[in-house]
């Protein structure tokens, strides 16, 4: 009887924790997402074997095809799966707000890195795909700040338990505003923690290409691009996005549990 009752207490727990997350995408309808600043979805992303796939040009220019859930999370757990062609560049985003005179979500809410970690390169030239496929070595320049699964040119990233192109990642994400604290963990393993809000988050943007200050000068290792962005990291709450980055990335099994 003990061990019946142990068994259903277990049980019990378990359901309950599995009902706390609810679907974004749940593989069969895009139900809740639409285009940044539009009402309705984007035609540049559909369904595919449950997926949720970007139909892209595999160039690196984005065509503004960036999608948004409806509803605004303040503290939450989000969990999804991602799997990028070669070369490939893509993010996840959070608390972005849908701003008349901000352009694109990535000027609000700070960007998760999707990347391929091995063979991305930052260019748009036309013949990058032809390029790709006769290279054989890997981007060695490619900075920490900017690999997967960064805090986009905010905090670099160290060893990772990492899949390559064609394989899927899964990752968590982890915002607590309550605490001042986010995480990133990659494949089941931690990748780091950072600051949501306060002078330390305020002095990551500033070291960062979301600001012209004189401290961008000089750093190592270099930001060499600057971007207009006031809005930039300035909220605790807002929208989850999936960037267009021009490449044909897939995500599955996009759920989230609030804290």
């Amino acid at each position: 009887m003990i061990r019946l009752i142990i068994f259903l207490f277990i049980s019990s727990s378990l359901i309950s924790q599995e009902s706390d997350w609810k679907y974004l995408f749940d593989g069969s309808s895009l139900e809740g997402w639409h285009q940044y600043k539009s009402d309705k979805m984007s035609e540049a992303w559909y369904i595919e074997d449950g997926e949720l796939v970007l139909n892209s040009s595999n160039d690196n220019i984005s065509r503004g095809n960036d999608i948004l859930y409806e509803k605004e999370f303040s503290n939450f757990e989000l969990s999804l799966e991602w799997k990028i062609p070669r070369g490939g560049n893509s993010g996840v985003f959070f608390n972005v707000v849908e701003i008349d005179e901000v352009d694109a979500p990535w000027k609000t809410g700070p960007e998760i890195q999707i990347l391929d970690n091995n063979y991305f390169f930052d260019t748009n030239q036309k013949d990058l795909l032809d390029y790709l496929k006769k290279f054989n070595g890997k981007n060695e320049k490619l900075s920490n700040y900017h690999k997967a699964p960064a805090l986009y040119g905010l905090k670099p990233i160290g060893e990772i338990k990492y899949n390559p192109h064609g394989e899927w990642n899964h990752l968590v994400l982890k915002v607590d505003n309550k605490k001042n604290e986010g995480s990133i963990t990659l494949n089941g393993k931690y990748v780091y923690s950072f600051p949501l809000y306060g002078e330390e988050w305020d002095k990551l943007i500033s070291q960062s290409k979301f600001n012209s200050d004189d401290y961008f000068s000089g750093l190592s290792p270099d930001h060499i691009f600057y971007t207009y962005a006031p809005y930039f990291g300035k909220f605790q709450s807002g929208k989850i996005g999936l960037q267009d980055h021009g490449w044909s990335v897939r995500f599955k099994n996009i759920k989230i549990k609030e804290l």
